[in-house]
């Protein structure tokens, strides 16, 4: 597995670990760092984000600290796709919420910790 560099937000940092190799410079509310398993751990930075309350695109694209915006979208489609995240349209913008199913998925990973 390919060791990588990324930014966790702190409080997704603290819970997880076990998926951080090393941990770099803190930077505002995010901690660069070296993690392995970057797939999983990005959809649970995506799942994070969205289990305190729903958020609009640009909101969830900035506090998931996901920096390439291409990323971002394969990430956010597949946690649509995997009906991990639903999609809901409010007057002119649209909103994400985590559903049951992303949930469970999101709990898997944080339920050693706690």
């Amino acid at each position: 597995m390919k060791v990588r560099l990324t930014y966790i937000p702190l409080e997704v940092a603290d819970q997880l670990g076990d998926f951080i190799i090393s941990r770099d410079a803190q930077v505002m509310d995010a901690v660069k760092a070296r993690a392995r398993d970057f797939s999983t751990l990005t959809v649970i930075k995506l799942l994070y984000q969205l289990s305190c309350r729903p958020l609009a695109f640009s909101e969830l694209y900035e506090s998931s600290k996901i920096r390439m915006k291409r990323s971002f979208l394969n990430y956010l489609h597949f946690c649509l796709d995997y009906n991990f995240i639903k999609r809901e349209t409010a007057n002119d913008s649209v909103y994400y919420t985590i559903t049951e199913k992303g949930r469970i998925m999101l709990g898997l990973f944080l339920q050693k910790s706690n």
